[in-house]
């Protein structure tokens, strides 16, 4: 699959799997492609040439970088929006079970949250329809250190029970603790694919 804006090439063509049990990194340079890449396969954007195939019953869940909910909207009425979006069977169940789950206040209007449970809003939103494959943009970027070790529990949960998880980061200690494998970008172009390991020998590579 690519991107392309008229003549500029946002994302070359590029082929990615993933699989059941794994964490992948999605690093590179400001501008490599990297949102794009997620975006695509969320399905936000439409490749401009090849497609996206996803097997068996696997669903997608994404974490943006800008917040995916409505600030006007409580936390919990923005999961039972979005819970019924996605048709999951009893939304307001759902959304208690969430706001159990994160330790959320249901009941404040979302624009009113702090940054850390904002996030971590969107990434129940991310994760009320069950998927197999979660995608997250700069997931901790803004955090501050005990909000983002809450993130990576999540993330790896999702992990440790079956699902795939493809992140984008800025951050090398984050790419070696959480990756088992690494992607990397730049301007647009598939440049590595590796192991952690190999990725931090290539790197230091002139």
């Amino acid at each position: 699959m690519s991107r392309r804006y008229g003549r500029l090439a946002a994302l070359a063509p590029i082929d990615l799997e993933l699989h059941s049990g794994e964490s992948v990194a999605l690093v590179g340079p400001n501008g490599a492609g990297k949102s794009t890449l997620l975006s695509l396969l969320a399905g936000s954007l439409r490749a401009s040439e090849g497609g996206i195939s996803i097997t068996g019953a696997a669903k997608v869940g994404w974490l943006p970088q800008r917040p995916s909910h409505y600030g006007r909207l409580t936390a919990r009425e923005n999961l039972v929006l979005f819970a019924r979006l996605e048709n999951v069977g009893d939304p307001v169940r759902r959304a208690a079970e969430l706001l159990e789950r994160f330790s959320l206040p249901g009941d404040r209007p979302s624009a009113h949250l702090s940054v850390g449970n904002r996030q971590r809003l969107s990434l129940a939103i991310a994760l009320l329809g069950d998927p197999n494959v979660l995608l997250l943009d700069e997931p901790t970027a803004s955090l501050d250190p005990k909000q983002r070790a809450l993130l990576w529990q999540e993330a790896e949960r999702h992990v440790v029970e079956g699902g795939a998880v493809l992140f984008s980061s800025q951050n090398p200690e984050e790419v070696e603790r959480h990756a088992t494998r690494v992607i990397a970008l730049d301007s647009g172009e598939l440049v590595f694919s590796g192991g952690p390991d190999e990725y931090a020998v290539w790197e230091r590579e002139p």
